[in-house]
């Protein structure tokens, strides 16, 4: 099985944005690959609190990422980054298994 990896700055925001919940205890974000987008997959991010049975757990300094199977097979190899920049803040997907990606990176197609 690939990998998936996060990024310290990554993990760093996930850990914030969980510590700041009401009830924090079990949430993680959760990475999913849906079609649709201006190139035909599009990445969503989650907060969620419940870790479907196949599920995969990726955990990295205190973050935790919960990424379905089939998500799992179309980010193999990939990294999740956060990035802040001028023009807002946000989560991406640096994904070697994408052909092309959209201007804002959220979304991509496959070779």
């Amino acid at each position: 099985m690939a990998d998936f990896d996060i990024s310290a700055a990554a993990a760093t925001r996930i850990a914030e944005i969980i510590s700041q919940q009401d009830e924090p205890g079990g949430m993680a974000l959760r990475v999913s690959v849906l079609a649709g987008g201006c190139n035909g997959f599009q990445y969503q991010f989650k907060l969620v609190r419940e870790k479907q049975d196949d599920d995969h757990l990726i955990e990295k300094d205190g973050a935790r990422v919960f990424i379905d199977p089939v998500s799992f097979d179309l980010l193999e190899g990939a990294e999740l980054d956060f990035v802040d920049k001028l023009m807002g803040a946000h989560f991406t997907v640096n994904n070697p298994n994408a052909a092309s990606s959209c201007g804002c990176g959220s979304s991509f197609s496959l070779a």
